[in-house]
């Protein structure tokens, strides 16, 4: 089956990829050894923000990548822009602060505020300057398949005509041109805000102005032009603007001019005490707006003038300052994706519907009272879990839901539901977490709403974040009160989940039924649990349970019993936990990890990590699941396993100042569907995957010397899950390959 055939109704049982342990390590390098004073001190972690720009790397080189389709290559480009921007606003702006107050206090790799941004700038330069020469390579290729990027010298007659227009009735409303003179002071210019500086002169009289042109975001950055069927032209919006100074600026010409674009400091403090958080959080994002400049860039060979008035007014130093000999806004490149080339982009997939859900008539409650149920996002469609809110607004048996909220869109169709659900009558609570960086705005507009609509709306804890996801719908069954709830590894968001990859577990298990009205009353009410049966929690016991687990693996190996680990996870530092890891690879467990993006962990080194293997997929879905595995004495895979999933990474703001689930997996279907088709498929990729190698670097495999290397994305694309199979398909409970037991 190929990815653009149609999938047949019923597909036969996955034929997920056996474990083969020869194949495994041939994919992992030989352990190295290294002085003992190299990795008994801090020397044993990677520093986090190194880490993290190596990731944005792997995603950049996706946009160099000839086997993916070259819209999506300009896609990968535009990701590793905007990325690249969120990390200076708040990870660079937070190092910035620590800097300027004098805290020298090294990080669990040992290296100070100051010594961090010394290599992270060095890095990033690098980075930004590898991004002008992938566009300048895409551009070309672009051309080659009839989408251009034209400049002002390449404009015809017809283009200038049809500019002309396009700038009276679209662009030049809501320009908003200023002159720079004492009468006129420089005026603020926003978080990611773009601008042009110009130098002009007056033809009457000679007389010299400085001005500034903010371009608003409002309008698209890149203007289409006239073009032959087929084809697409397009005009970066500065050069428009430049080609019509003259409507800005009567009576002036220009002498320079320069493009810049500004990022601030985002990230916000909030006072602890604040006696209405709500209205705390829409006074801090206005500050957020106001936030120091972390970094400039700018048109390289700008006027010395401009420049000097640019960095005064702006505040910024020299090592601020990024001179660009290309686009400035590399980010905007996504405006260029265009639909209308399906030939130059992912083969359209459609998520599938759980057949067991089908089987019901697409009853979610009648399928989940089968048997419990685990949904593969975007392979089965996130319509699932909107519509087991629907399902639960418009039952009539349905007398309580309760909802947490880290992010959403817009027009959510999940606050919908709820809102619909409370107007009926139900018992309605969403815990609306408003620290979710970058979404404190829509999620207040989401507290309001349901809040009108009569839903019982809290925030969760001034200290923690809530990034929990659970969903409770509490239904009268015959005398009893039946508790289905869904615990996520992803956000409750339509959007993400077409292209994030999440699992969502759906389940009537009334221990973990329990154990999520626990968890919902500790956020609303501070009534710590004083047990929980299925679940562990942060910051309670999630860090001790995981600690204790990979000491239980120890303690296997050291019995002479199979020992292994396998984790998924977007992200790895949390000293106490890399500690345990260590402990356990030295006393025999073999761990393979699955770590998308940031990684703390140094593997392969003699005597610290010879056991440890650490891998990290990148491709057509951004990889966000997360997965813990532990052998339990029969080693992995087997049917005597222990099985989680999470919605924590193993960071320290994840397991120590956040509230996060540990889900335990106990449904034998449930098990295998993780155990021998999720991890196996993600230990087997090697088209998407990257090694992480014992000096830190990630390297790949060279493709062109394997034929058809496996892709994971591809043959979850082509599979159905496991738990989700109705009856015409699978039934029984597969037996786990090379099991143990």
């Amino acid at each position: 089956m190929t990815l653009d055939s149609p999938a047949p109704a019923r597909p036969p049982a996955p034929d997920a990829p056996a474990i083969d342990a020869d194949f495994l390590n041939s994919d992992f390098p030989e352990p190295v050894e290294l002085p003992e004073e190299e990795i008994s001190g801090p020397g044993r972690f990677f520093n986090r923000e190194l880490s993290w720009l190596g990731f944005n790397w792997r995603v950049l080189e996706e946009a160099e990548n000839p086997r993916v389709p070259l819209l999506e290559r300009l896609r990968f480009l535009s990701i590793s822009a905007t990325n690249l921007d969120e990390f200076y606003t708040v990870r660079v702006a937070g190092l910035r602060e620590l800097e300027r107050e004098g805290n020298t206090t090294p990080a669990a790799d040992g290296l100070t505020p100051g010594e961090q941004l010394v290599k992270i700038n060095q890095n990033a330069r690098a980075l930004m300057a590898r991004q002008q020469e992938v566009y300048t390579i895409l551009a070309s290729e672009l051309r080659n398949e009839g989408i251009v990027i034209c400049n002002r010298d390449t404009l015809t007659e017809a283009d200038h005509a049809h500019l002309e227009d396009v700038f009276l009735s679209r662009v030049f409303p809501v320009l908003s041109p200023l002159a720079i003179d004492p009468a006129h002071p420089f005026p603020f210019i926003p978080n990611t805000g773009f601008a042009l500086a110009l130098q002009l002169q007056r033809s009457a009289d000679k007389r010299k102005l400085q001005a500034l042109l903010p371009i608003p975001h409002q309008i698209d950055r890149f203007v289409r032009l006239p073009a032959e069927e087929g084809t697409a032209r397009f005009l970066p919006l500065e050069e428009l603007l430049l080609l019509h100074l003259h409507s800005l600026f009567p009576g002036y010409v220009e002498k320079g001019s320069c493009a810049f674009r500004v990022l601030r400091d985002s990230d916000m403090e909030v006072e602890d005490e604040a006696e209405d958080l709500v209205r705390e959080f829409e006074t801090a994002l206005k500050r957020r707006r106001r936030g120091e400049v972390v970094r400039l860039k700018i048109s390289s060979g700008a006027p010395a003038a401009l420049m000097g008035l640019i960095q005064r007014e702006l505040h910024v130093t020299g090592d601020e300052i990024v001179e660009v000999d290309g686009l400035i806004g590399v980010a905007d490149l996504s405006q260029l994706v265009l639909d209308e080339r399906p030939d130059l982009l992912w083969p359209t997939f459609t998520p599938r519907v759980p057949e067991r859900v089908e089987d019901h008539r697409g009853d979610i409650f009648a399928a989940i009272r089968q048997k419990d149920m685990l949904l593969h996002h975007p392979y089965e469609t996130f319509n699932m879990v909107v519509r087991f809110l629907e399902q639960a607004a418009l039952d009539p048996n349905v007398v309580a839901i309760k909802q947490t909220l880290y992010r959403t869109s817009r027009d959510s169709p999940i606050v919908s539901a709820l809102c619909e659900a409370a107007e009926a009558g139900k018992s309605v609570t969403a815990l609306v977490e408003l620290k979710a960086r970058f979404d404190e705005a829509a999620n207040i507009r989401q507290s309001r709403r349901l809040e009108r609509a009569g839903a019982h709306v809290v925030y969760g804890f001034m200290n923690y974040k809530t990034h929990a996801k659970i969903s409770t719908v509490v239904r009268r069954e015959g005398d009893d009160l039946v508790t289905y709830t869904h615990y996520g590894t992803g956000n409750y968001h339509p959007i993400t989940a077409k292209i994030y990859t999440d699992l969502s577990l759906f389940t009537c298990d009334a221990a973990l039924g329990r154990d999520a009205t626990r968890v919902f009353n500790y956020l609303s009410g501070y009534a710590q649990p004083e047990r929980l049966e299925k679940l562990a929690i942060s910051p309670l016991n999630l860090k001790s349970t995981l600690i204790e687990r990979i000491r239980q693996e120890g303690d296997h190996a050291e019995a002479g019993k199979p020992a292994e680990i396998w984790a998924k996870m977007n992200s790895l530092i949390e000293s106490d936990v890399i500690d345990a890891l260590y402990d356990a690879s030295r006393r025999g467990v073999k761990i393979t990890l699955v770590v998308r993006g940031i990684c703390g962990i140094r593997p392969g080194i003699k005597g610290l990590s010879d056991n440890i293997r650490v891998k990290s997929v990148v491709g057509r879905f951004l990889e966000h699941s997360r997965i813990v595995c532990f052998g339990n004495g029969h080693g992995l895979p087997a049917k005597g396993a222990k099985v989680y999933i999470s919605s924590a990474d193993w960071m320290g703001r994840n397991l120590n100042r956040r509230v996060e689930t540990l889900v335990e997996v106990t449904n034998q279907t449930v098990k295998a569907q993780i155990v021998s088709q999720i991890m196996a498929a993600n230990l087997h990729d090697v088209a998407q995957s990257w090694v992480m190698q014992p000096d830190g670097t990630f390297l790949r495999p060279d493709l062109s010397r394997i034929e058809n290397p496996f892709n994971c994305h591809r043959f979850f694309m082509e599979n159905p899950s496991l738990s989700g199979r109705g009856s015409a398909g699978a039934s029984d409970v597969p037996e786990l390959a090379h099991s143990h037991d």
